[in-house]
């Protein structure tokens, strides 16, 4: 349909060869919609629930956007945004938690039709989901409206519904509109048309009946390549009538016209990275979510692009913002979104806000509660958004809370996304670093794993070296026995820990590797500076030490759940302390020393 719709409106892509090509390696056609291949596709919005909730992060763009620039006899940002979702996204939780907060955002301006035909892929709805949706969508806070018959070619009941959602101006409203599935087919009704293709007999009996040339295929009909040619030559007009509005904003309001072309063009004010905080050794230890809040700050205020908010977690992650006010529906010029204990709706809401341009959305939880939101991050990472995640008790080291909280296998999982930074700074100079590369990173999510436990501004830490993912952050005074590599809270335990081999004449240097991603792009010869041939390498981390094997020939790192203790009880149980490690590493270099693989030497296959 979306494609269909989108070559009859006269894009450029998808070409009716484009169309033929559907499903087919290489094609823009892809079986579920993908923004990166056609640019008329916003989101992709495969996996059920994600398009609705993206639809809300649209409309809050617009309506931030709208309320920042917009001006008296000068409306440039007014748009309607509208979604198409079936009984399946309604039945999805991330539906659920971006809708409720569209609800009390009363954003009047986002329009939903939902093609309720009682069908999805087990079969009719009666068997798993009979609840009253109508009754749900207006405790949201929602109109919903309702049209009883969505399969006759009789439109006038749909445009007339649309007109009446575009006068309510304080509630986003649900359209449901009944039709049949498969309507015309021969298992019209029926799951066995949802997802599955009709078979030739049954495509040729649906032409049939709908006055078509049973036997042609890909053919428009004359009288619907002129009506829609008629549609774009109208939206071509409307398209030059804003460009005209722009250009007289742009006379009247020079300065708000520059910064709105300056997002338009989606880059970054100049000299922005200059007003990033910085540290010396001899400054007071701070947790990294702490610095981070320094960061965000110095960030927000550099760039007005920036907005978002937490799962409410505001405190615990150190994301107020001191310069601005929330959003909400009496505020939308906020820069501060209460998500609420939404996570999974939080990120699929970034993702629409991303999509929408001129925004550069971040949203905060735990750390571990990334496995709430990962079905909405995943598609950040696919969607090439730019969506900042502020995670915060990274490890371990947030203590008593315990195992339910304690993430131990989650910078693995989320180190495993194509096109994902993770960055775990090991102090506040890093976590100046990890934001100046996450803000260059223009097609790319980032996520910031910080900890709860201070940590102490290293003598050698470079905010600049965090671009390369790892370098020497303790570096030894001659060629090294041993090089330890580590992130975040066990950079300074891994310093300790070389201290102590140093005082037995073993000669360590060490490595900090805020972002492994940013690391493994970098060349060969980079990397063969940071890891000397012939030295042995471990690797310390408080979490899963999945993936260290490429840089680490012995891992130091957690294999099973967390425990309930005090932070330094909780390090010592698992063996994370500067005299088990520098234990561990004296046996690693009388097994491997002076003559270890260089891991990063490649091989050429």
């Amino acid at each position: 349909l979306l494609y269909s719709l989108l070559h009859l409106t006269g894009y450029a892509r998808p070409t009716m060869d484009d169309v033929k090509q559907f499903r087919q390696l290489n094609s823009v056609t892809a079986g579920h919609p993908e923004n990166h291949l056609l640019d008329a596709v916003e989101v992709p919005t495969g996996p059920l629930g994600q398009g609705i909730s993206n639809a809300v992060g649209l409309a809050a763009a617009s309506a931030h956007l709208g309320a920042v620039f917009n001006k008296d006899g000068h409306e440039l940002i007014n748009n309607f945004t509208y979604a198409i979702c079936g009984d399946g996204c309604l039945q999805e939780g991330v539906s659920a938690e971006a809708c409720s907060l569209a609800g009390h955002l009363k954003l009047g301006r986002l329009i939903v039709l939902y093609d309720d035909n009682n069908i999805t892929i087990d079969g009719d709805t009666s068997i798993s989901f009979t609840e009253d949706v109508k009754m749900r969508y207006e405790s949201y806070g929602w109109q919903v409206l309702e049209v009883a018959d969505g399969n006759t070619t009789d439109v006038s009941e749909i445009v007339k519904a649309v007109e009446e959602a575009k006068a309510c101006t304080d509630k986003p409203t649900l359209i449901r509109i009944k039709t049949v599935i498969g309507f015309g087919a021969a298992k019209a009704g029926t799951a066995g048309v949802h997802g599955a293709p009709l078979g030739w007999d049954d495509i040729k009996s649906v032409r049939k009946a709908f006055g078509m040339d049973p036997e042609e295929s890909f053919k428009i009909d004359d009288s619907v390549s002129e009506y829609f040619a008629s549609l774009k030559a109208a939206n071509d007009k409307l398209a030059s009538e804003w460009d005209g509005k722009l250009a007289a904003y742009k006379e009247a309001f020079p300065t708000e016209g520059a910064e709105l072309e300056r997002r338009i063009k989606g880059e970054l004010p100049e000299g922005w990275a200059d007003h990033l905080p910085k540290w010396t050794a001899a400054d007071k230890a701070l947790a990294t979510r702490a610095s981070s809040g320094k960061v965000l700050n110095a960030c927000v205020d550099a760039i007005p692009d920036i907005v978002g908010g937490s799962a409410d977690l505001t405190g615990s992650n150190v994301t107020k913002l001191e310069n601005s006010h929330d959003f909400q529906a009496n505020a939308q010029d906020g820069r501060y979104f209460r998500f609420g204990v939404r996570e999974h709706g939080m990120a699929a809401i970034c993702n629409g806000m991303a999509a929408y341009g001129g925004l550069i959305p971040f949203g905060a939880t735990f750390l571990n509660f990334a496995g709430y939101a990962l079905g909405a991050m995943r598609l950040s990472a696919l969607g090439e958004f730019q969506v900042l995640y502020i995670m915060t008790h990274d490890s371990i080291g947030l203590g008593e809370d315990g195992p339910t909280h304690q993430p131990i296998g989650m910078l693995a999982t989320l180190r495993s996304i194509p096109n994902m930074y993770v960055f775990r700074p090991a102090d506040a100079n890093e976590v100046s670093g990890s934001y100046k590369a996450a803000l260059g990173l223009r097609k790319s999510p980032s996520v910031f794993a910080l900890s709860r436990q201070n940590l102490a501004n290293l003598e050698h830490s470079d905010a600049d070296k965090v671009a390369k993912g790892g370098y020497v952050v303790f570096p030894a005074d001659k060629t090294p026995d041993l090089t330890f590599v580590a992130t975040g809270s066990e950079v300074e335990i891994a310093i300790a820990a070389a201290q102590l081999l140093a005082a037995d004449g073993i000669t360590t240097n060490v490595v900090s590797m805020p972002c492994v991603d940013l690391f493994d792009e970098q060349d060969t010869a980079y990397k063969k500076e940071v890891f000397q041939e012939g030295v042995p390498v471990i690797s310390v981390e408080a979490a899963s030490p999945l993936g260290w094997h490429k840089y680490a020939h012995f891992q130091l790192g957690i294999s099973t759940f967390g425990v309930s203790a005090p932070i330094d009880d909780a390090y010592k149980h698992f063996g994370l302390t500067k005299e088990n490690i520098a234990e561990k590493a004296k046996r690693v270099h009388k097994k491997l020393g002076g003559k270890a693989t260089w891991l990063v030497d490649p091989i050429d296959a």
